[in-house]
């Protein structure tokens, strides 16, 4: 009789480890998601560059500011991705740098991407399989580019109106989640994260 009892648990077990499998839309999700984030981190730091070499100081902040913030994205993901068992293959971002007026427009069309189809359906395929560590990190880089999207839309206007004077002169990026500010209206503590003040980046 016991021995029947162990034979029926371990069968039992056996079933029950055959039954789970791994999430693997998130798993293919969070690749690209770092291989975007590592790409976007790349190209504006390339697109920084540019704009200083342009005289356009405050938009060079910008673009260093986000390049960061993906950056820490990118690690995100990847702890998560990680933690899951799975690694990342090596990435060679591909980009072109144009004139500042243009890397803008590039930037604003990748961000609005990433906010408005990307981001929300890695959100969606996380939650239905259940990974909450992934539908976090997702969920603040997507808030992260939702602001991106906003203070690149606002750079351009700027520069086409010949009132870049009118940006902010520097950033604050924190340095758990990505939140990025303009560094006179950043919050005593990071709206995503709640990580405090005193720890955000500054460019």
């Amino acid at each position: 009789m016991k021995k029947l009892l162990v034979i029926c648990l371990t069968a039992l077990v056996t079933t029950a480890g055959f039954g789970q499998s791994k999430p693997a839309k998130t798993i293919e999700n969070l690749k690209a998601g770092i291989k975007g984030e590592t790409t976007a981190s790349a190209k504006y730091a390339a697109f920084a560059k540019k704009a200083a070499d342009e005289g356009k100081k405050q938009i060079a902040k910008l673009f260093e500011a986000a390049s960061k913030a993906e950056s820490i994205h990118a690690a995100n993901h990847s702890k998560v991705l990680e933690g899951m068992g799975e690694k990342m293959e090596t990435i060679t971002p591909k980009f072109e740098v144009k004139s500042t007026a243009e890397n803008l427009k590039a930037a604003i069309d990748g961000e609005n991407y990433e906010v408005t189809k990307m981001y929300p359906q890695f959100m969606a395929d996380a939650k239905d399989e259940n990974v909450e560590k992934a539908q976090r990190t997702f969920r603040w880089a997507s808030e992260t580019e939702k602001k991106h999207f906003q203070l690149y839309t606002d750079a351009l206007a700027a520069l086409t109106s010949g009132t870049e004077n009118t940006l902010p002169v520097s950033y604050a990026v924190c340095p758990i989640c990505g939140n990025t500010y303009d560094n006179a209206k950043a919050e005593p503590n990071c709206s995503f994260c709640g990580t405090p003040k005193a720890r955000y980046i500054v460019f």
